[in-house]
């Protein structure tokens, strides 16, 4: 009712107007990054030319598109040639294929000994998914996986890794934590099938398809296994213009990444705490919300990346994720689809159920931020934003539901659909910035957090807290117009191939 309900042409003006004044009257954050003395750790030398420094405080970023750019170009590249030759010479062969380079790559950056480890991981997950029990597969993925998060594991493990260079440690981390995820999809995939076992060779093609290895995205093996050994390898019509439209929109993307970073220092800026008591309110505002902003861009880039080249493979990969700026209720919040796809299928879906019962909802999402709090790493950091987006996540349920009870569903129905729709974005407006802090908290710091919660509710209280609302209220009716047609043209072109389909079936 609140999404399919239009509302007027000029109301909708009215909110484009406030967005678009708000946009331009505002100068966030370049004052503030003028100040860089206190910036000598993360704002490093950058384009010569500009005599502007860059913003090098995020690791992942500059690891992909400036340390390791070329080591990690020559590795896909590579991957993309052999598969390619191998496609058009044994295309029957060809998840084998993708299975050899991918170990030889592994092999090549980490030594013999980390291949070893991997394998004796997936071995170990092979045999017990062969008991074909649920709980027992997860009790020894999840306990496999936390051997990589707490001491003395961790140091032991790594022992196994020799030589020492800049991106050791987070190759090392993020191979086993992607192969621990993929082996467990694997075993819980292998319970489901009730006639025989996949065979080991299957698992060690799906975890150590290169593409995936080191980064992600997780791919469920059910969806893997499918396309990886599909003998039918035509491909769509405009599916290489999409795909290379994708690559020059991923490139670009990145270009205008690396000015934001030379002039606006989004990333270095929340550390600095003495700056940040003396910014507006409003830029503060605006230097959380391009915080999560940021982080959603590098995971679509980098997922992106390695999607363009998994779809040249033949493979459908996870989509990115969805833009924080869409994100208005807790039940669609993610920055990783892949990880999401993986803990729906296997633990929210299946001990949520139909997400209509509170308790059954409760117990899905305490066990789905559970092992999303091991897979980040357990910290006191971690434990509270799971914690907050737990809550969050049931207390959307726990409103719903109260609010289905009279007298508040007879004054919904005895209301227009319009007002409905306007009374909802209010919610949604407080629900969009609870988004935020909560996620804000793990992206940058406590401190950080707990600063912008308070000059937004208390010290800006009531023209900041009251303006920002309203700017967002404004934004989340735009948002919902959006969903709005676009389900609008869903349903006019199913409705039309429905019409066209008994068209044909009379006239047949």
């Amino acid at each position: 009712m609140g999404v399919k309900a239009a509302l007027p042409r000029y109301e909708l003006y009215f909110y484009n107007v406030v967005l678009c004044m708000h946009s331009l009257s505002h100068d966030y954050l370049y004052p503030a990054s003028s100040n860089r003395k206190t910036f000598k750790t993360s704002v490093q030398s950058g384009w010569y030319y500009s005599g502007r420094k860059m913003d090098t405080a995020d690791v992942e970023w500059m690891m992909w598109f400036s340390t390791f750019r070329e080591h990690i170009i020559f590795a896909l590249s590579g991957h993309v040639i052999f598969a390619k030759i191998c496609t058009l010479l044994a295309p029957q062969y060809r998840s084998l294929v993708f299975m050899v380079y991918g170990m030889l790559a592994v092999f090549t950056s980490m030594g013999w000994a980390y291949v070893t480890l991997i394998l004796s991981h997936c071995v170990l997950l092979y045999s017990i998914s062969l008991v074909k029990l649920r709980w027992l597969c997860f009790v020894a993925g999840l306990t496999t996986l936390a051997t990589f998060k707490m001491e003395p594991f961790i140091s032991w493990q790594a022992g196994f890794v020799s030589g020492s260079f800049e991106l050791r440690p987070l190759l090392f981390y993020g191979g086993c934590g992607f192969t621990i995820m993929r082996c467990l999809s694997f075993a819980l995939e292998n319970c489901e099938r009730k006639d025989g076992n996949y065979s080991i060779l299957e698992l060690l093609k799906y975890n150590f398809y290169l593409p995936f290895f080191y980064f992600g995205p997780i791919m469920t093996f059910d969806k893997f296994y499918i396309q990886a050994n599909n003998p039918n390898l035509t491909r769509k019509d405009g599916e290489m213009w999409n795909i290379s439209i994708q690559a020059l929109l991923n490139l670009g993307v990145i270009m205008i990444v690396a000015v934001i970073l030379h002039f606006m220092y989004i990333l270095t800026i929340p550390s600095d705490m003495k700056l940040l008591k003396h910014i507006s309110d409003w830029a503060l505002a605006g230097l959380a919300y391009l915080n999560l902003v940021y982080d959603w861009v590098k995971t679509a880039v980098m997922f992106g990346v390695i999607n363009t080249v998994s779809r040249l493979d033949h493979l459908d990969p996870p989509k990115p994720p969805k833009c924080i700026t869409m994100l208005y209720v807790f039940s669609e919040t993610h920055f990783d689809r892949g990880i999401n796809d993986f803990l729906c299928n296997y633990v929210y879906n299946y001990l949520g159920g139909k997400h209509d019962n509170v308790l059954d909802e409760l117990i899905g999402s305490l066990c789905t931020f559970g092992i999303t709090a091991l897979w980040l790493g357990p910290s006191w950091v971690v434990f509270i934003w799971a914690f907050l987006n737990c809550f969050g996540l049931n207390f959307e349920l726990w409103i719903a539901k109260f609010f289905t009870m009279e007298p508040f569903i007879s004054i919904e129905m005895a209301i227009s659909e319009s007002m409905s729709r306007r009374i909802r974005a209010v919610f949604n407006a407080f629900n969009f910035w609870t988004i935020v802090l909560y996620n804000v908290l793990v992206l940058n710091s406590l401190e950080f957090a707990n600063l912008v919660a308070k000059r937004l509710l208390l010290k800006g209280f009531p023209f900041t807290t009251i303006t920002v609302m309203f700017v967002t209220y404004c934004l989340i009716q735009l948002i919902k117009e959006r969903e709005r047609r676009q389900k609008l043209a869903l349903y006019f072109c199913v409705t039309f191939y429905i019409y066209c389909l008994n068209i044909y079936n009379l006239l047949c």
